[in-house]
Protein backbone atom coordinates (compact mmCIF):
# COMPACT_ATOMS: atom_id res chain seq x y z
CA UNK A 1 0.00 0.00 0.00
CA UNK A 2 1.24 3.74 -0.83
CA UNK A 3 2.64 5.51 2.53
CA UNK A 4 0.08 8.23 3.04
CA UNK A 5 1.45 11.77 2.61
CA UNK A 6 2.80 13.79 6.11
CA UNK A 7 0.64 16.20 7.77
CA UNK A 8 0.82 19.56 6.22
CA UNK A 9 -2.08 22.06 7.77
CA UNK A 10 -3.86 22.19 11.37
CA UNK A 11 -6.47 25.27 12.24
CA UNK A 12 -9.23 25.48 14.67
CA UNK A 13 -11.80 27.56 14.81
CA UNK A 14 -14.81 28.12 17.51
CA UNK A 15 -18.52 28.21 16.49
CA UNK A 16 -21.41 29.30 19.13
CA UNK A 17 -24.80 28.52 17.79
CA UNK A 18 -27.85 29.80 20.02
CA UNK A 19 -30.77 26.96 21.53
CA UNK A 20 -34.44 27.33 20.28
CA UNK A 21 -35.65 28.60 23.53
CA UNK A 22 -34.14 28.79 27.35
CA UNK A 23 -32.90 25.14 28.70
CA UNK A 24 -31.56 23.51 31.43
CA UNK A 25 -30.69 20.76 33.24
CA UNK A 26 -31.34 19.44 36.93
CA UNK A 27 -28.29 21.66 37.66
CA UNK A 28 -27.14 24.76 35.04
CA UNK A 29 -29.03 26.39 32.22
CA UNK A 30 -27.66 27.48 29.02
CA UNK A 31 -28.83 29.68 25.61
CA UNK A 32 -26.01 28.41 23.21
CA UNK A 33 -24.04 25.60 22.35
CA UNK A 34 -20.16 26.29 21.10
CA UNK A 35 -18.51 23.91 18.94
CA UNK A 36 -14.82 23.41 18.36
CA UNK A 37 -13.93 22.38 14.83
CA UNK A 38 -10.32 21.39 13.92
CA UNK A 39 -9.44 20.68 10.34
CA UNK A 40 -6.12 18.67 9.65
CA UNK A 41 -4.71 18.70 5.60
CA UNK A 42 -2.51 16.49 3.79
CA UNK A 43 -2.10 15.57 0.25
CA UNK A 44 -4.78 17.52 -1.15
CA UNK A 45 -7.61 16.18 1.34
CA UNK A 46 -8.55 17.62 4.99
CA UNK A 47 -10.37 16.00 8.14
CA UNK A 48 -12.60 17.27 10.30
CA UNK A 49 -13.11 16.79 13.72
CA UNK A 50 -15.35 18.50 16.28
CA UNK A 51 -15.98 18.88 20.28
CA UNK A 52 -18.52 20.19 22.27
CA UNK A 53 -16.60 22.84 24.99
CA UNK A 54 -15.20 25.85 25.51
CA UNK A 55 -13.97 28.06 22.81
CA UNK A 56 -10.73 28.40 24.64
CA UNK A 57 -9.60 25.06 23.23
CA UNK A 58 -8.72 26.62 19.82
CA UNK A 59 -5.86 28.39 22.30
CA UNK A 60 -4.91 24.90 23.10
CA UNK A 61 -4.85 23.28 20.27
CA UNK A 62 -3.39 25.77 18.22
CA UNK A 63 -0.87 26.22 21.08
CA UNK A 64 0.11 23.13 22.68
CA UNK A 65 -1.15 20.66 20.33
CA UNK A 66 -0.59 21.61 16.68
CA UNK A 67 3.80 21.97 17.32
CA UNK A 68 3.22 18.22 18.87
CA UNK A 69 1.26 16.66 16.34
CA UNK A 70 3.41 18.11 13.45
CA UNK A 71 6.59 17.07 15.67
CA UNK A 72 9.53 17.24 13.09
CA UNK A 73 7.05 18.18 10.08
CA UNK A 74 7.66 14.64 8.37
CA UNK A 75 4.44 13.13 10.67
CA UNK A 76 2.07 11.30 8.29
CA UNK A 77 -1.43 11.24 8.36
CA UNK A 78 -1.43 7.63 8.74
CA UNK A 79 -0.09 7.45 12.29
CA UNK A 80 -2.60 8.51 14.22
CA UNK A 81 -1.58 6.70 17.35
CA UNK A 82 1.59 8.51 17.50
CA UNK A 83 -0.11 12.40 17.37
CA UNK A 84 -2.42 11.22 19.96
CA UNK A 85 0.15 9.98 22.28
CA UNK A 86 2.22 12.86 21.94
CA UNK A 87 -0.76 15.59 22.45
CA UNK A 88 -1.67 13.45 25.86
CA UNK A 89 2.53 13.78 26.76
CA UNK A 90 2.35 18.07 25.98
CA UNK A 91 -0.89 18.94 28.20
CA UNK A 92 0.91 17.18 31.14
CA UNK A 93 1.71 20.47 33.14
CA UNK A 94 -1.72 22.47 32.25
CA UNK A 95 -3.76 19.24 33.13
CA UNK A 96 -5.46 16.91 30.46
CA UNK A 97 -9.10 17.62 31.77
CA UNK A 98 -11.63 19.93 30.55
CA UNK A 99 -10.40 22.41 27.68
CA UNK A 100 -7.41 20.83 26.83
CA UNK A 101 -8.91 17.29 26.59
CA UNK A 102 -11.71 19.29 24.17
CA UNK A 103 -8.59 19.96 22.06
CA UNK A 104 -7.67 16.77 22.24
CA UNK A 105 -10.35 15.28 21.19
CA UNK A 106 -11.54 17.61 18.26
CA UNK A 107 -7.59 16.89 17.02
CA UNK A 108 -7.15 13.63 17.27
CA UNK A 109 -10.82 12.90 15.18
CA UNK A 110 -9.83 15.65 12.22
CA UNK A 111 -6.76 13.24 11.98
CA UNK A 112 -8.53 10.36 12.00
CA UNK A 113 -11.15 11.54 9.27
CA UNK A 114 -8.23 12.81 7.17
CA UNK A 115 -7.13 9.35 7.06
CA UNK A 116 -10.13 7.68 6.62
CA UNK A 117 -10.54 10.60 3.51
CA UNK A 118 -7.13 9.94 2.45
CA UNK A 119 -8.22 5.74 2.05
CA UNK A 120 -11.51 6.63 0.75
CA UNK A 121 -13.42 5.14 2.82
CA UNK A 122 -16.23 6.08 5.29
CA UNK A 123 -14.69 6.08 8.92
CA UNK A 124 -16.50 3.13 10.43
CA UNK A 125 -15.14 1.45 7.73
CA UNK A 126 -11.58 2.35 8.56
CA UNK A 127 -12.45 1.35 11.98
CA UNK A 128 -13.88 -1.87 10.79
CA UNK A 129 -17.69 -2.09 11.10
CA UNK A 130 -19.19 -4.50 13.71
CA UNK A 131 -23.23 -3.66 12.23
CA UNK A 132 -24.15 -1.20 9.71
CA UNK A 133 -26.61 0.94 12.19
CA UNK A 134 -27.25 1.90 15.60
CA UNK A 135 -29.76 2.77 17.91
CA UNK A 136 -30.26 6.29 18.62
CA UNK A 137 -32.88 7.69 21.82
CA UNK A 138 -34.32 11.05 21.03
CA UNK A 139 -33.04 13.25 24.15
CA UNK A 140 -33.95 16.64 25.80
CA UNK A 141 -37.20 17.07 27.70
CA UNK A 142 -35.52 19.79 29.23
CA UNK A 143 -36.59 21.46 33.37
CA UNK A 144 -36.96 24.64 31.82
CA UNK A 145 -39.74 23.29 29.36
CA UNK A 146 -43.59 23.07 30.55
CA UNK A 147 -45.58 20.03 30.51
CA UNK A 148 -47.06 20.79 27.02
CA UNK A 149 -43.39 21.13 25.63
CA UNK A 150 -42.49 17.78 27.35
CA UNK A 151 -45.54 15.75 25.99
CA UNK A 152 -44.75 17.29 22.17
CA UNK A 153 -40.93 16.71 22.06
CA UNK A 154 -41.03 13.07 23.62
CA UNK A 155 -43.92 12.14 22.05
CA UNK A 156 -43.28 13.64 18.37
CA UNK A 157 -40.05 11.26 18.56
CA UNK A 158 -42.33 8.39 19.52
CA UNK A 159 -44.15 9.11 16.45
CA UNK A 160 -41.07 9.79 14.40
CA UNK A 161 -39.77 5.84 15.03
CA UNK A 162 -38.04 6.68 18.36
CA UNK A 163 -37.74 3.34 20.22
CA UNK A 164 -35.83 5.44 23.19
CA UNK A 165 -36.48 8.78 24.14
CA UNK A 166 -34.59 10.93 27.82
CA UNK A 167 -35.76 13.95 29.68
CA UNK A 168 -34.03 15.84 32.22
CA UNK A 169 -34.97 15.64 35.96
CA UNK A 170 -33.37 17.16 39.06
CA UNK A 171 -34.53 20.53 38.88
CA UNK A 172 -37.20 21.27 40.78
CA UNK A 173 -37.51 17.44 42.42
CA UNK A 174 -41.34 17.65 43.43
CA UNK A 175 -42.39 18.01 39.94
CA UNK A 176 -40.01 14.99 38.73
CA UNK A 177 -43.07 12.08 39.05
CA UNK A 178 -45.43 14.45 37.63
CA UNK A 179 -43.19 15.20 34.28
CA UNK A 180 -42.34 11.47 34.37
CA UNK A 181 -45.66 10.34 34.51
CA UNK A 182 -46.73 13.37 31.72
CA UNK A 183 -44.03 12.18 29.41
CA UNK A 184 -44.92 8.11 29.86
CA UNK A 185 -48.36 9.56 28.57
CA UNK A 186 -47.06 11.37 25.36
CA UNK A 187 -44.55 8.25 24.32
CA UNK A 188 -47.28 5.70 25.11
CA UNK A 189 -46.42 1.55 26.80
CA UNK A 190 -44.22 0.44 23.64
CA UNK A 191 -41.22 3.16 23.97
CA UNK A 192 -38.57 3.17 26.66
CA UNK A 193 -38.17 6.51 28.97
CA UNK A 194 -34.66 7.44 29.96
CA UNK A 195 -34.41 10.09 32.98
CA UNK A 196 -31.06 11.93 33.08
CA UNK A 197 -30.60 13.81 36.53
CA UNK A 198 -27.42 14.96 35.68
CA UNK A 199 -26.19 14.62 39.46
CA UNK A 200 -29.04 17.06 41.21
CA UNK A 201 -30.07 13.98 43.42
CA UNK A 202 -28.21 13.19 46.56
CA UNK A 203 -28.56 9.66 47.71
CA UNK A 204 -31.48 9.22 49.13
CA UNK A 205 -33.65 11.14 47.01
CA UNK A 206 -32.06 9.20 44.35
CA UNK A 207 -33.10 5.65 45.67
CA UNK A 208 -36.89 7.50 46.41
CA UNK A 209 -37.44 8.78 42.66
CA UNK A 210 -35.86 5.38 41.56
CA UNK A 211 -39.11 3.81 43.20
CA UNK A 212 -41.37 6.22 42.11
CA UNK A 213 -39.79 6.46 38.48
CA UNK A 214 -40.61 2.83 37.95
CA UNK A 215 -44.28 3.00 38.22
CA UNK A 216 -43.76 4.50 34.78
CA UNK A 217 -41.43 1.89 33.63
CA UNK A 218 -38.17 4.14 33.64
CA UNK A 219 -35.50 1.61 32.41
CA UNK A 220 -32.44 4.47 32.27
CA UNK A 221 -31.46 6.52 35.18
CA UNK A 222 -28.58 8.92 34.23
CA UNK A 223 -26.59 10.04 36.56
CA UNK A 224 -28.69 9.60 39.65
CA UNK A 225 -26.23 11.55 41.78
CA UNK A 226 -22.72 12.96 41.25
CA UNK A 227 -20.47 11.05 38.90
CA UNK A 228 -17.36 11.59 41.54
CA UNK A 229 -19.86 9.61 43.87
CA UNK A 230 -18.53 6.37 42.31
CA UNK A 231 -20.12 4.34 45.90
CA UNK A 232 -23.29 6.62 45.61
CA UNK A 233 -24.11 5.31 42.23
CA UNK A 234 -22.97 1.72 43.22
CA UNK A 235 -25.71 2.26 46.25
CA UNK A 236 -28.61 3.69 43.30
CA UNK A 237 -27.29 0.43 41.28
CA UNK A 238 -27.40 -2.17 43.68
CA UNK A 239 -30.68 -0.63 45.40
CA UNK A 240 -32.99 0.44 41.79
CA UNK A 241 -36.26 -1.07 40.97
CA UNK A 242 -35.55 -4.22 38.54
CA UNK A 243 -35.02 -3.10 35.02
CA UNK A 244 -33.80 0.25 35.85
CA UNK A 245 -30.12 0.49 34.54
CA UNK A 246 -27.85 2.92 35.87
CA UNK A 247 -25.48 4.94 34.00
CA UNK A 248 -23.07 7.36 33.99
CA UNK A 249 -19.49 8.38 32.26
CA UNK A 250 -19.85 11.23 30.21
CA UNK A 251 -17.29 13.46 31.91
CA UNK A 252 -14.54 10.60 31.26
CA UNK A 253 -11.14 12.29 29.85
CA UNK A 254 -9.18 9.75 29.45
CA UNK A 255 -9.04 5.84 30.39
CA UNK A 256 -8.30 6.28 33.97
CA UNK A 257 -11.45 7.51 34.15
CA UNK A 258 -13.73 4.45 32.82
CA UNK A 259 -11.66 2.11 34.87
CA UNK A 260 -12.64 3.50 38.05
CA UNK A 261 -16.27 3.85 36.83
CA UNK A 262 -16.10 0.37 35.85
CA UNK A 263 -13.80 -0.97 39.02
CA UNK A 264 -15.91 0.41 41.39
CA UNK A 265 -19.21 -1.33 39.73
CA UNK A 266 -20.71 1.70 39.91
CA UNK A 267 -23.24 1.57 36.01
CA UNK A 268 -24.61 -0.88 34.71
CA UNK A 269 -23.95 0.80 30.82
CA UNK A 270 -20.90 3.34 30.66
CA UNK A 271 -21.39 6.36 28.58
CA UNK A 272 -18.74 7.88 26.91
CA UNK A 273 -18.14 11.45 24.77
CA UNK A 274 -15.45 11.30 21.95
CA UNK A 275 -15.72 14.74 22.38
CA UNK A 276 -14.46 15.36 25.58
CA UNK A 277 -12.67 11.81 26.18
CA UNK A 278 -10.08 12.20 23.26
CA UNK A 279 -11.79 11.91 20.18
CA UNK A 280 -11.63 8.02 18.02
CA UNK A 281 -9.05 7.21 20.13
CA UNK A 282 -9.98 7.48 23.45
CA UNK A 283 -13.68 6.12 22.66
CA UNK A 284 -11.66 2.55 21.22
CA UNK A 285 -9.83 3.01 24.60
CA UNK A 286 -13.25 3.01 26.21
CA UNK A 287 -14.97 0.27 24.13
CA UNK A 288 -11.56 -2.13 25.36
CA UNK A 289 -12.71 -1.16 29.22
CA UNK A 290 -16.13 -2.18 28.22
CA UNK A 291 -14.89 -5.47 26.68
CA UNK A 292 -12.68 -6.34 29.23
CA UNK A 293 -15.78 -5.80 32.40
CA UNK A 294 -18.47 -6.84 30.39
CA UNK A 295 -20.47 -3.78 30.33
CA UNK A 296 -22.35 -2.29 27.36
CA UNK A 297 -21.34 1.09 26.40
CA UNK A 298 -23.95 4.06 25.24
CA UNK A 299 -22.55 7.13 23.13
CA UNK A 300 -22.87 10.77 25.04
CA UNK A 301 -24.11 13.29 22.56
CA UNK A 302 -22.99 14.66 19.41
CA UNK A 303 -24.97 12.01 16.60
CA UNK A 304 -22.81 12.25 13.53
CA UNK A 305 -19.21 11.12 15.06
CA UNK A 306 -20.57 8.53 17.49
CA UNK A 307 -22.76 6.78 14.92
CA UNK A 308 -19.31 6.11 12.94
CA UNK A 309 -18.41 4.83 15.84
CA UNK A 310 -20.79 2.80 17.15
CA UNK A 311 -21.03 0.80 14.30
CA UNK A 312 -17.37 0.12 14.69
CA UNK A 313 -17.23 -0.89 18.36
CA UNK A 314 -18.73 -4.29 19.80
CA UNK A 315 -19.98 -2.73 23.18
CA UNK A 316 -22.34 -0.07 21.51
CA UNK A 317 -25.52 -0.29 22.37
CA UNK A 318 -27.21 3.25 21.46
CA UNK A 319 -25.76 6.95 20.59
CA UNK A 320 -27.91 10.13 22.31
CA UNK A 321 -29.52 11.77 19.40
CA UNK A 322 -29.28 15.29 22.06
CA UNK A 323 -31.71 18.19 20.22
CA UNK A 324 -29.08 20.59 20.44
CA UNK A 325 -26.39 18.97 18.86
CA UNK A 326 -28.41 17.23 16.19
CA UNK A 327 -30.20 21.15 15.52
CA UNK A 328 -25.99 22.53 15.16
CA UNK A 329 -24.69 19.87 13.65
CA UNK A 330 -27.30 20.09 10.95
CA UNK A 331 -26.94 24.49 10.60
CA UNK A 332 -23.17 23.74 10.64
CA UNK A 333 -22.49 20.45 8.35
CA UNK A 334 -23.26 19.63 4.80
CA UNK A 335 -23.16 15.56 5.47
CA UNK A 336 -24.94 15.67 9.49
CA UNK A 337 -26.49 12.48 9.67
CA UNK A 338 -30.32 12.50 11.29
CA UNK A 339 -31.70 9.38 12.73
CA UNK A 340 -34.47 7.60 10.60
CA UNK A 341 -36.80 4.84 11.95
CA UNK A 342 -34.78 5.48 15.50
CA UNK A 343 -31.41 4.37 14.00
CA UNK A 344 -28.17 6.13 12.53
CA UNK A 345 -26.96 4.67 9.77
CA UNK A 346 -23.25 6.39 8.10
CA UNK A 347 -23.34 6.17 4.85
CA UNK A 348 -21.59 4.28 2.86
CA UNK A 349 -20.21 6.63 -0.04
CA UNK A 350 -19.01 9.33 1.84
CA UNK A 351 -15.11 9.08 2.98
CA UNK A 352 -14.64 10.19 7.10
CA UNK A 353 -17.53 11.30 8.99
CA UNK A 354 -19.07 12.36 5.48
CA UNK A 355 -18.91 16.37 6.87
CA UNK A 356 -18.15 19.58 5.73
CA UNK A 357 -18.23 22.94 7.07
CA UNK A 358 -21.19 25.21 5.33
CA UNK A 359 -20.28 28.45 4.56
CA UNK A 360 -22.89 29.78 6.57
CA UNK A 361 -20.94 28.19 9.38
CA UNK A 362 -19.44 31.51 9.26
CA UNK A 363 -22.27 33.22 11.11
CA UNK A 364 -21.72 31.65 14.27
CA UNK A 365 -17.98 31.94 14.15
CA UNK A 366 -17.32 32.91 18.29
CA UNK A 367 -14.66 35.42 19.12
CA UNK A 368 -12.33 33.60 21.91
Amino acid sequence: MTALPALEKLSAAAYTVPTDGPESDGTIAWDATTVVVVTASAGGETGLGYAYGSGAATAVADGVLFPAVRGDGHRSAADVPAAYAAMVREVRNIGRAGVASTAISATDTALWDLKARLLDLPLADLLGRVRPAVAAYGSGGFCSYTPEQLAEQLGGWAAQGYRMVKMKVGRNPADDVDRVATARKAIGPDVALFVDANGAYDRTEALANALEFSAFDVAWFEEPVSSDDLDGLRLVRDRAPAGMAVAAGEYGHDPWYFRRMLAAGAVDVLQADATRCGGVSGFLAADALCQAFGVPLSAHTSPTLHAHLCCAVPTAVHVEAFHDHLRLEARLFDGALVPEDGLLRPAADRPGLGLALRPAAAEYAAAV
